[in-house]
Formats: structure tokens, sequence, C-alpha cells
């Protein structure tokens, strides 16, 4: 028994980096993984790993029982799925009518369905955050703070456009560039969301040697926080690169940031700077 209570993590993983991730942080614990299919993109052929649908419930809880999992983390992006195309067990569904009721409320009210589901089945469910030992992200800044000043109403103006996203469940982030709202995330995620605004014209979200405006990410107000919490890495650092901005914002304690070390190299090398600042 672990000073958490639980025994050995099942590791849900969707796509991106923050998967492996734990893996790397958890090195030398029992850790079995389960890859969403069409959704994990990353090799998990070194670690303990089955594959199913996100729709495949029962079919999780079973293979995490048989490994003697006694807790779950749920880390990595994972869109809406369509259901009509989906594969789908006994338990998933079941689960269709309130994830299709939670589903009209927004994409946290469909994840607390999910996460009550794998609670219900008796699993802890952990955040990523504390795995990675992140448990907190203190305020500060990375890079140069006098960019952060060269910025300033571009950051509270994105942060205040990214609460009220937050706010109405459509999203985490926002993009506001010479304080024009440039582009706010909905379905197609921050990835999506970055490329759309690196498709702009420069006249609006800068360029390289003259870079403008922020990406802000941070919390809903509803946010399950053990679930989904805004994450960036070495890829979101580039994209932003690509877009023209100039930084990246984030909430103290409610964020997470995957290789750190590749990501302070990748904002040194394109001059940008990631402010974690403390909300109130």
């Amino acid at each position: 028994m672990t000073e958490a209570g639980w025994t050995k993590l099942g590791l849900l993983a969707g796509g991106g980096d923050l998967p492996l991730e734990i893996l790397k942080a958890q090195a030398g614990k029992p850790v079995f993984v389960i890859a969403l299919r069409g959704f994990a993109d990353r090799d998990y052929s070194h670690a303990d790993t089955v594959f199913k649908s996100v729709g495949e419930i029962g079919g999780m809880i079973k293979a995490l029982r048989a490994a003697g999992c006694d807790a779950v983390c749920f880390a990595g992006y994972v869109t809406r799925p369509d259901i009509k195309s989906l594969k789908m067990d006994a338990r998933g569904l079941i689960m269709v009518p309130r994830a299709l009721a939670a589903g009209r409320k927004g994409d946290d009210a469909v994840i607390r369905v999910v996460v009550d589901e794998f609670e219900r089945a008796g699993f802890a469910v952990v955040g990523a955050d504390s795995l990675i030992g992140q448990g907190g992200l203190p305020a500060g800044v990375i890079g140069d703070p006098g960019l952060v000043e060269a910025h300033r109403d571009d950051v509270t103006k994105a942060m205040s456009v990214a609460a009220e996203i937050g706010r109405l469940d459509i999203g985490q982030g926002a993009v506001v560039a010479g304080g024009i709202v440039l582009a706010v995330e909905a379905q197609e995620g921050t990835n999506g969301m970055l490329d759309r605004v690196a498709g702009l014209p420069d006249v609006l979200r800068g360029r390289p040697g003259d870079r403008m405006g922020v990406l802000a990410k941070r919390p809903k107000p509803i946010q399950e926080r053990r679930v989904d919490l805004p994450t960036i890495g070495v890829d979101t650092v580039e994209r932003c690169a690509r877009a023209g901005l100039a930084g990246i914002v984030l909430e103290a304690d409610g964020a997470l940031i995957v290789d750190r070390d590749g990501v302070e190299a990748a904002l040194a090398e394109h001059g940008l700077f990631v402010l974690i600042e403390a909300v109130r």
C-alpha cells in the first residue's frame, strides 16, 4: 500500500507525451497501460500494455482488475468520439445515455461521467500532476521576465477570455495578439487552434523577430482536476513559435509542463516565455 492508499496504477493513455512522462516518473513501480485506440500515438512496447477502444469500458475495468490495479490515471488528449462508429462493449453501451445527456452540458460533464464509472468500479482516480511531481505548479517565469511585461495587456486579456470560455465549458485556451482575440479553443484542441492561428496573416499574429501575442491555458471553473489539466510541452512551444506568438500563460497550481528541460530549451531557441501566474 502506498502513502496515497493504492498499490498499482493503471494508466489510460491518450495522445501526446504526458503518459510517457508518467511512466518515466513512475519508473521502478508497477504500472499497467491501457492505450486508447485512435488516440494513443506513442510507443508503449516497453510497458505492460493492452489496447482498448474508448467505448470498451467493461473491457478496461476487467483488464485493470486482472492486472491487479487499484488506481487509474487518465492522461493524454482524447477528443469527443463519434459514438455511432465507436466500438463498444456492454458496459460502454449502458453508459451511453448518461454520456449523451452529460455531453449537452459540455466536455467536462462527460469526463465526470467516465470518472464516476471507474470510481464506482472501486478504483482510486489519481491526478497526473501528483504522479509527475507537479502537484501545485508554482508561479513564476520561464524565459525573459522583460518579455512578459512587454506583452502584459495580451496576457491579461487572454487569461480573461480563457476563463470565460472555461465557464461556458467550451475549452481551456485562447490566443490574443495586439488586443485582438485570434482564436479560442473548442473541439479541435490546443494544437488545432494554434495551427489555425499560424494560418492567419502575419500582420495579426506577429512573426519570428517581431513576435506578438500569447496563448493562455487555464482550467475550467468546473474542471475535474484529476483529469485533463491544461498541459503544455515542447510541441506546444514549437506551434506557438510557428504562429508568431511571444509566449504562453498558465495558471499556477492549474497546469502541467511535460518535459520541462525540453520546454526550456525550445523557449530559449525561439525567444518565447512561459508565465505561470497566480490567479485569485
